[in-house]
């Protein structure tokens, strides 16, 4: 039990920390927090969409910031660093500020909804739903949506692509919440399939110790082969008989056995 509370405990400090951070730079445009604990202390990287104003004039509004964040939340030597937005219609949580000014400032809520949801999807958002909810029109709550693109209610890809953000209009009848959620330009999705052209496949070259290729001889013809054979034939005997002590004729073995009368004709 007491590893669980001290869990539950780190993560209440967290979200006191986010909610302190949001109002104290909800003028620069707050966009997000990350909070990793290092050896050195806790880094705390603050995403706004105008960082000079949280830093201030020769860094002293960060400075009592720090100060802030170490005597009320009791980090162990905080260091904030300051980083800006790249593209803030596609910051969920900017985008939802946005909104709950424009409420304030007295726009209609689907005037500032659709207007909204315009902005998010031409910066190339793949899919934003935006949910308005409070006393809009009378002193019934009700609830309005906008909804544009792809959008993911559950699952991984959910957690994975879509971000969300959460702000707060303080009008006259009541408090209205607005939710932005935005899918990331590049979300790919399980369904998405990419198809790869094939490559044309070349012949590989030669090796080169090949030897090259020998022309085919000419046809000899059967007349001469047999007159060969024959002589080759001859010759053998006549070793075997000077082997044996037999001689053969010079004559005979010259003129060999007449030739076949077809063969000359």
């Amino acid at each position: 039990m007491a590893s669980e509370r001290k869990i539950v405990a780190e993560n209440l400090r967290r979200v006191l920390l986010r909610e302190f951070l949001m109002h104290e730079t909800k003028r620069a445009g707050f966009g997000g927090l990350d909070i990793q604990r290092t050896p050195m202390g806790t880094r705390v990287t603050l995403i706004a969409e105008r960082p000079g104003l949280v830093i201030g004039r020769k860094g002293g509004a960060i400075k009592a910031l720090t100060e802030a964040v170490a005597r009320d939340f009791s980090f162990d030597n905080p260091q904030i660093e300051v980083q800006e937005v790249d593209h803030p219609a596609l910051n969920a949580q900017i985008m939802s500020e946005k909104l709950a000014n424009a409420l304030e400032r007295g726009w209609h809520f689907r005037r500032a909804g659709h207007s909204t949801l315009r902005r998010v999807m031409e910066s190339g958002a793949k899919g934003c739903l935006i949910v308005v909810a409070g006393k809009l029109t009378g002193q019934r709550h009700r609830t309005v949506k906008f909804k544009a693109g792809h959008i993911k209610y559950c699952g991984e890809p959910r957690n994975q692509w879509m971000r969300r953000g959460f702000a707060i209009a303080r009008l006259k009848p009541g408090v209205i919440g607005v939710t932005v959620e935005i899918m990331d330009p590049v979300a790919r999705l399980p369904d998405e399939i990419q198809v790869k052209t094939p490559s044309v496949a070349t012949p590989p070259p030669p090796p080169p110790d090949t030897a090259p290729e020998e022309e085919p001889a000419e046809p000899v013809p059967k007349g001469k082969v047999a007159v060969r054979k024959l002589k080759k034939e001859i010759q053998k005997l006549r070793q075997i008989g000077a082997d044996a002590g037999v001689a053969l004729p010079e004559k005979e073995a010259e003129e060999g056995p007449p030739e076949d009368p077809e063969e000359e004709s």
